[in-house]
Parts: C-alpha cells; structure tokens; sequence
C-alpha cells in the first residue's frame, strides 16, 4: 500500500483468531490500518485487490483458506452501496475479529469528524463503542479463540498467557551494576546460559552504558564490543526457543544485530537520539521497544528533566507522542513494546509513582489511540539506585530482594515483561503475581 502512494496513519493491535464460517482451517490474522489517499473508493479496492493477487490469493471458498485478505470498511464519511462495493462493510457488524481492530484505530476522544461519522454509520446511539460491547468488549479478549499477538520472526508471540522475565547482559566496562563483569565473550556465554537456566525468556544484551552521564560510544565502537559476544550467544542450544534483544538507540547496530540474530530492538530513548534507527527499524520488520526519556544519560537527571506536574500522565503523552513517530514511520503498532523508563529523567518519588501507575498510563495512552493502551508494557527496575535510596543499598548487586518487590508491584499493575539482572528471584514473583492475576480474573466471573 506504501508503495502505492497510501500513507499508512495509525495501526490496530493484531489479533490471532478461529476460522470464521468455514472453521476447518488455519487460525487467522487479523487487524485493521488507518490510511490516506487520492484514490476514489472503486481505485482503492482495485488497488487491495491487486495487492492480495501479487501476495498469492487465488479463487478459492469463500471465507476459506487464503494468504491474504483486505477489504474496506470506511471510506471518509462516504456510504457506498454499488455492484462491487458496500462501504461500511456489509458483514463487519457481526465480526469480533474486525471491530476489535477498528477500535484500536480510535481513542477515547473522538478527535476528528471522520471519527464521528465512523460512529453515526453503525446506527447505534453509542457508536462503535456500543456496537463492540455488544460483540463482547474487551472481556472477549483472550477468550472465545481471540487473541492479541506480536509477531516475531516466523513466530507468534502471545504475550498475555505469562509474564516474560527479560535476562539483562551488560558487555560494557562501566554499567552501573556490573560493569566489566561480562565483557569478555566467555564469561558472557557463561551469564545467557546461568540467566536461561533460571527462567529468563529474553536476553537483553547491551554494549553501550545509558547509566547517567555515561560516555558516549560511537556505533563503530559498540559494534566491536557487541558482536563477538553476540555471535557466540546465536550459537548455543541453550538459546533454542529463547528471544534475543539489543539495547542500542544506533539504526547501525540494531541493523548488525537484527541481521546477526537479534530478534528485538530495544531503545531507551525511542528513536530520539538516532531517528534513523525508525525507518531502519520499520525495514527489519522486528518489534520495537520504545522506552521514555527526557534528554540523553548525560542530561536526562536535570532539573528540567525531572520537572513533572503529573508524571504519569507526561509519560503517557510522551511515549505517544514516540509511539505515533515509530508508526509514521512504518512500523506497525503490533510490533510495538512501551517501557516507561523507570530510573530515567525520574527521581525515587516518580518511579513510585509509576511503579503505581501503570494502569492510569495505559488509561492515559488510550485517549488517544486504544491500540497503544493495549501494548506490551516492559518495565526494568532492577538494581536501580532509588531502591538502594529506599533500602540503604549502596552495592546494586545488593538490591535483587528490592527488585523482586518492585517488579512484582509492577506485575500486578498491569506489566508484560520484566527486565532484570537476577532471574531466579524475579521469575517466581512473576509466577506468584500470574497465579494472583488469573484468580483475580476467575472471581470476576
């Protein structure tokens, strides 16, 4: 569609769900794109329909298997009934699987007349909000055959059925908690292997410091440091099944280590201090964490960058405001992680408030966009110097049994993934808060 001259505004959540009518076949993928164009409603559906012939469909069954499938639902405010055209699509009021998309394309403020019309078009009262609940809201996900994925790889990640702890590998000299412990590929190989052991699901390799008022590699720099770790680490079984990650905010280095075996990109600062990294991103077609900062390591603990009125809902404007450039720039919201930055541009009383507030984040983020409320959420505590402020640890290696209240808090606030130096500790609280969550949600019924 880019191609084609459509510019691609906004992304649903992508949703892996049963066969619909004809159910003897492959689960589907389903999601729903927010686009512009010049092209009149008949071109447009010419043009999908040439699209889905040069990606292999064929005349087959209806509502059977096929490689692709794209239709229209709206068209501007437009309502369109012709031979080979009916816009709103005819069969979308019956179809979970294609309101759940479409509202994703929403916030909670209807902010343009294109939305309002959207909603008048449903005939409900209440709109396209009505008409969802009506389908089963927001309590159908992750039941009746209906859920939120990512895709990594040739794999689909369904991120709700646990908490996936993420294993913390520092190849630099000067990290805060472990610097120069790692940096050499042996002992490296030998921490991946004693993080699997324990549970980790994801190993996070980082050749850069984004510690505060770290010196600055350049991307030749931390190339040469990550790669001999990060070609050994491909290589052992140990790694089968597991994900991959690099903490880079270089486009130079996630694409050397995308192409060495990376499967995620995870970039503190969310594109800002390499917007190149979004548009080399979006072409690697890899998940992409996109983390909140206020200025860079050096400047990130200023006063300026530490002034908040209501930090929560900043950060939730703020990663908005990144999530919509990642988007504009081709990368898809359903390969989209959002971490909230604790311990960066925040003082101890702001990462409590976090801690606290995740929910009232995603609240924050869904006025503007429910798909990017509906996002995995890694939040990364571990070892940080406010919870030796709160504990009198001055040793980070001493602050795991604080890290373990902390991500358990999170993980009860709504956390997906959890970033951590000590995987043993954080991987049993994640299993206790899961078991709470899943009888929490039993009660609820």
């Amino acid at each position: 569609m880019k191609k084609s001259g459509i510019q691609i505004t906004r992304h649903g959540c992508l949703y892996e769900t049963e066969p619909a009518y004809v159910t003897d076949q492959p689960l589907f993928l389903n999601s729903a794109i927010r686009a512009t164009t010049e092209l009149g409603p008949h071109e447009l559906l010419k043009l999908l329909k040439q699209i889905e012939k040069d990606l292999g469909r064929t005349k087959g069954i209806r509502y059977g298997p096929r490689p692709i499938d794209l239709d229209i639902l709206f068209y501007g405010a437009s309502e369109i009934n012709s031979e080979d055209l009916t816009v709103p699509h005819e069969r979308m009021w019956e179809r979970p699987f294609v309101v759940a998309p479409l509202i994703d394309l929403l916030g909670s403020s209807i902010d343009t007349d294109t939305a309002a019309s959207w909603h008048s078009l449903t005939k409900y009262n209440g709109g396209l909000f009505e008409l969802w609940e009506k389908l089963g809201g927001e309590s159908s996900i992750g039941k009746n055959g209906m859920r939120r994925v990512l895709p990594i790889g040739n794999s689909i990640w369904d991120w709700s059925k646990k908490t996936h702890v993420m294993g913390v590998l520092n190849v630099t000299p000067d990290s805060f908690s472990d610097g120069g412990k790692f940096h050499e590929v042996e002992a490296a190989v030998s921490q991946v292997k004693l993080l699997i052991s324990e549970g980790a699901d994801i190993i996070d390799i980082g050749a850069q410091s984004t510690r505060p008022f770290a010196s600055k590699l350049s991307p030749n720099e931390e190339i040469q440091r990550l790669i001999p770790v990060l070609d050994a680490i491909v290589q052992i079984p140990e790694m089968e099944g597991k994900l991959l990650s690099v903490d880079t905010f270089y486009a130079e280095v996630a694409s050397e280590a995308v192409k060495r075996g990376a499967h995620i990109v995870n970039d503190v600062s969310g594109g800002k201090l390499d917007p190149e990294i979004l548009r080399v991103v979006a072409e690697l077609g890899v998940p992409y964490v996109v983390m909140h900062m206020r200025g860079n390591p050096s400047t990130m603990q200023s006063d300026k960058n530490l002034h908040y009125d209501d930090v929560c809902k900043e950060v939730a404007s703020e990663l908005y405001d990144q999530v919509r450039e990642a988007e504009l720039s081709g990368i898809p919201l359903w390969r989209i992680i959002i971490d909230p930055g604790i311990g960066f541009s925040k003082k101890l009383e702001q990462n409590l408030e976090i801690l606290m507030g995740l929910s009232s984040i995603r609240r924050e983020l869904g006025r503007n966009s429910f798909a990017a409320s509906h996002a995995p959420i890694l939040l990364g505590p571990s070892r940080k110097r406010f919870l030796g402020e709160i504990c009198g640890r001055s040793d980070p290696v001493e602050r795991d049994p604080a890290t373990i209240a902390a991500v358990t808090a999170g993980i009860l606030g709504g956390a997906n993934i959890i970033r951590v130096h000590n995987a043993k500790g954080s991987l049993d609280a994640a299993k206790v808060c899961d078991a709470i969550l899943k009888q929490r949600e039993k009660s609820l019924f």
